[in-house]
Parts: structure tokens; sequence; C-alpha cells
């Protein structure tokens, strides 16, 4: 099963410096999962590690963070999913179900995992699985 890498496990893999770098490489490297990246995904790395108050250590431009993703993504087993899912379809999503803003964004990226037969990998325990139509625990991979 395809995984979507939320942003912060993307980050981990990316920056041994990061407080859970550790944990999302042995996962990597036991699983060794085909995985997929999204325009939101992407966009989002990059806006992070580049951002001016990501590090005091190091300090990234957009071009070279965006690189280093390129990079990870050329050396596995890649495949890019548009974002094709819309919260507002109430056949993919119970929104009533997400208890905040802060679930809005990963109760979607489940919801393109759903759709694309993947599962999504975060390191947040807090996604209501019952918001997305279709879902299980099978979609869903806590680190």
């Amino acid at each position: 099963m395809r995984a979507l890498l939320d942003i912060n496990v993307w980050i981990a893999l990316l920056d041994s410096a990061h407080a859970f770098a550790a944990r999302a490489n042995a996962w990597f490297e036991r699983e060794r999962p085909a995985v997929a990246t999204c325009p939101l995904i992407e966009n989002g790395v990059v806006r992070v590690m580049a951002s001016a108050g990501y590090s005091a250590k190091a300090k990234h431009s957009i071009g070279e963070i965006a690189s280093l993703l390129r990079e990870a993504c050329s050396a596995n087993d890649h495949e890019f999913w548009a974002d094709d899912v819309s919260l507002l379809d109430p056949a993919r999503f119970e929104v009533d179900r997400l208890h905040g803003p802060r679930q809005v964004t990963d109760a979607y990226l489940l919801a393109l995992a759903v759709s694309k037969g993947g599962r999504f990998v975060t390191f947040d325990e807090a996604i209501p699985i019952s918001a997305v139509r279709g879902a299980t625990k099978r979609h869903l991979l806590l680190l």
C-alpha cells in the first residue's frame, strides 16, 4: 500500500536534527515503502523548511529544499497524486466529525490516501478516521 507521508514525516526524513528523525528513519528503513506526494505535501515541506524561523543553525533556500525533496522522491518508488478530492463532498467526508481546524488538512490527506488506495503516514494521533468515509485503520499509520 503506497504511503502518503505527512509534511512532518518528510521533514523528519530530510532533517537529521528533527525531534522525530530517528523514529521516521527507522520506520522508513524497515518498511521501504512506496511513497506518494501531492501539492499540499510538497508545498508544505518547502514552506516549513525554507522559512526563516525553521532552524537557527541551518538556513536553506526554497530551491535547496525543493531539490532535497526531489532527490528523496526520485530515490524511492514515488508517485505524484493530484489533489482531487473535495472537503465539501459529503460522499467523502463527515465534516461534523472534525473537532477543530487543525484536523482539516490531515483529514483531507487521509481522504486523498483512501481515494488512491493508499495510507496516510503521520505523527499526529488526533486524526478522526470517522470523518473520512471509507477510511479504516489500515489507511492510517501513526509513527
